[in-house]
């Protein structure tokens, strides 16, 4: 099975409106740029994003955003984009704040075929609404239940044609949990080598999750707060 694709554009063929959406990064970090890019280009539309956070205005999920593109954002923190606010107070963009470790367990749960699970995060507040609370050794917990996505999208640092990914340093956060967690997961790398090319130990993601594979180009890597100190 033949996984690389030429560039961004035909790696997201298939995406059609009202999909869900895993998508990579923390922040502006390790973001997949290409393929958000793409995705502005293509017009999907009705999308269902879940991502740590929304971008800021201009940069990652933030385009997708002022092109009103996501009808749905699952993520944990949005402080960030004036759009994403906006759109919420004025009732345009539904949103499901979940608490940061919930959510990651949410979407690893899905990488390892697991339904649900329970977690003390969030007993007493509004996010219990709904959901299912069960005692354990004197302590409440909520049921969550796993994320599905229709396509995860992550960006690496590395990868072979059979989709083994290597990410460097703190690009791995989200994106490795997600790369294998997708129905469909797409990998745009900044280096597409060949089989045999990376060394095992180093893999972060084995190929067996990747479906398609491409070497993206023109990486920003916008860094989303720049502090210094005197």
């Amino acid at each position: 099975m033949n996984k690389v694709f030429a560039n961004a554009d035909e790696a997201i063929f298939d995406m059609k409106d009202n999909a869900v959406l895993m998508v990579g990064g923390f922040g502006l970090c390790g973001i997949p740029e290409n393929s958000i890019a793409a995705l502005v280009r293509k017009g999907t539309k009705n999308l269902t994003c879940i991502s740590n956070n929304a971008g800021v205005d201009d940069f990652g999920l933030g385009l997708l955003l002022k092109t009103r593109q996501i009808k749905k954002m699952i993520s944990s923190y949005v402080g960030e984009n004036a759009e994403f606010e906006r759109q919420l107070l004025n009732g345009e963009l539904e949103v499901d704040l979940t608490p940061q470790g919930t959510l990651a367990t949410m979407i690893q749960m899905r990488g390892m075929g697991i339904p649900a699970f329970f977690t003390p995060a969030g007993y007493g507040t509004e996010i219990a609404n709904g959901k299912e609370v069960r005692e354990f050794n004197g302590k409440m917990y909520l049921m969550e239940h796993a994320l599905q996505a229709d396509f995860a999208i992550v960006k690496a640092w590395k990868g072979d044609t059979l989709g083994n990914l290597v990410f460097k340093k703190t690009t791995k956060n989200f994106s490795t949990s997600m790369a294998k967690a997708g129905d469909i997961t797409i990998a745009e790398v900044e280096h597409l080598v060949q089989p045999g090319e990376i060394d095992a130990d180093d893999v972060d993601v084995a190929g067996v999750y990747v479906h398609r594979i491409f070497q993206g180009s023109n990486y920003e890597k916008r860094i989303e707060r720049r502090t210094t100190k005197i």
